[in-house]
């Protein structure tokens, strides 16, 4: 059995290698990133191209940049837990560290088979979070890769899937509202058991005779200031009118959830950001 397992295991990575587009700007996992926690749970293959997370009822796992980046555009390709993936969620975040941190997160939050995937987004500012904004996805995440974007300028912050913006966080500094523009950040990703809260809140557990769970990632690439393969064009990046379009297509039909309309949250009025 655990012949046929390691059998299969090689031949889905063997897989993954062949069909992996290598972009010659993208970065290197080897290079790039340490692996930080799950010991051989996380592992890094073909040359530092392609990457990968595995969670058990023992650990998850997870890898942070080497860099910090302070504003940029960063894209991750990643392939998600495939099957029943209740209760695990699989993070993918920038953060600076401290009590007063800012943070900007894609999680991924499974769910058993047949049902979609959600996608939990939020921003912390100088410690603050609970600005949450969740959706569906308009594709299997299981089957193939697909590309998260963050573009991070002092004028906003746009989350993207395959490069359609699906959120965008504009800087309310004049009205009050704290922006992430002084703390450089890293980035982070993890596979773990959320299952007191990540399906159904809590209701779905983890099916741990699926285990491992194993989310895969690849063609990686920061754009910065300073970036030799960077042409500069996320550094004032304000939505064109195609991409409003696209925006206002994901937020009507694939939202399901917004702090920012949530009154029983919020009885005596909406966080300032949510009106400028």
């Amino acid at each position: 059995m655990a012949y046929l397992y390691n059998n299969g295991y090689l031949s889905i990575l063997l897989l993954l290698l062949a069909g992996l587009m290598v972009v010659a700007n993208c970065g290197n996992f080897n290079q790039d990133f340490d692996l930080t926690w799950g010991e051989n749970r996380a592992k890094i293959f073909g040359g530092g191209q392609l990457l990968s997370l595995s969670l058990d009822k023992v650990s998850g796992s997870g890898f942070q940049s080497k860099k910090e980046y302070l504003f940029g555009r960063i894209d991750m390709q990643l392939k998600l837990v495939a099957g029943n993936s209740a209760g695990t969620v699989t993070a993918y975040y920038l953060s600076s560290q401290g009590p007063t941190h800012d943070e900007i997160d894609f999680e991924f939050l499974g769910n058993v088979s047949g049902d979609p995937y959600i996608l939990h987004t939020n921003v912390f500012t100088q410690g603050k979070g609970n600005r949450e904004q969740q959706f569906y996805l308009w594709f299997d995440p299981t089957r193939n890769f697909h590309t998260y974007s963050i573009i991070w300028n002092s004028q906003n912050i746009v989350f993207l899937v395959d490069n359609t913006p699906i959120r965008v966080f504009k800087n309310g500094e004049s009205v009050g509202v704290p922006y992430p523009k002084s703390q450089p950040m890293r980035i982070y990703s993890s596979l773990w058991n959320a299952d007191d809260w990540a399906t159904r809140g809590g209701l779905v557990k983890t099916d741990w005779s699926k285990a491992p769970f194993t989310a895969y990632y690849r063609n990686f690439l920061v754009q910065t200031g300073g970036s030799k393969f960077s042409n500069g064009a996320w550094q004032n990046q304000e939505l064109d009118a195609y991409s409003r379009r696209r925006l206002r297509w994901v937020q009507k039909n694939f939202m399901i959830y917004n702090y920012c309309t949530d009154y029983k949250r919020f009885p005596q009025g909406f966080p300032l950001e949510c009106t400028h």
